[in-house]
């Protein structure tokens, strides 16, 4: 029987690799690891959370994340999603272009009580500082042992 997930955390970055365009385009690509603590109510919900992630992005115009998100709540009970984003930049209220970071994820497999957990649903990614990302998860979930 399916349930429901909804779920946030705030991933803050551990470490990452970055090249920067030097073109004029202000074009960088990311690869990131974060961490973050998954609150809310599901499956998944109190898990510590890792991001591997990778981020195309060309600011003004658009991009490409997407990665894994490791949900742990043991060493024994681990989940992998996979996610994808589109970054689309829309005109915001003072005139500078705003982010809109809207995708979906899936669960791809799991361990222990995650073990043959499915689920699908939507991703949104927002900053909450200049270098953390809260990722919000809502979707539902059905299985495991």
């Amino acid at each position: 029987m399916a349930a429901d997930l909804n779920i946030k955390a705030v991933m803050v970055p551990k470490e990452q690799i970055r090249l920067d365009f030097a073109d004029g385009s202000r074009h960088f690509v990311v690869a990131v690891r974060r961490e973050g603590k998954a609150e809310g109510n599901g499956a998944l919900a109190g898990a510590e959370v890792t991001e591997h992630g990778w981020h195309d992005i060309a600011p003004g115009v658009g991009g490409d994340p997407r990665g894994y998100l490791v949900f742990t709540a043991s060493k024994e009970d681990v989940a992998y999603i996979k996610w994808q984003v589109r970054a689309v930049f829309v005109p915001g209220a003072d005139g500078k272009p705003k982010l809109l970071d809207n995708g979906f994820w899936e669960i791809v497999g799991g361990t222990g009580k995650f073990k043959g957990l499915k689920g699908a649903g939507t991703l949104h990614i927002k900053a909450v500082s200049p270098t953390d990302r809260e990722f919000s998860l809502t979707g539902e979930t059905a299985g495991g042992a």
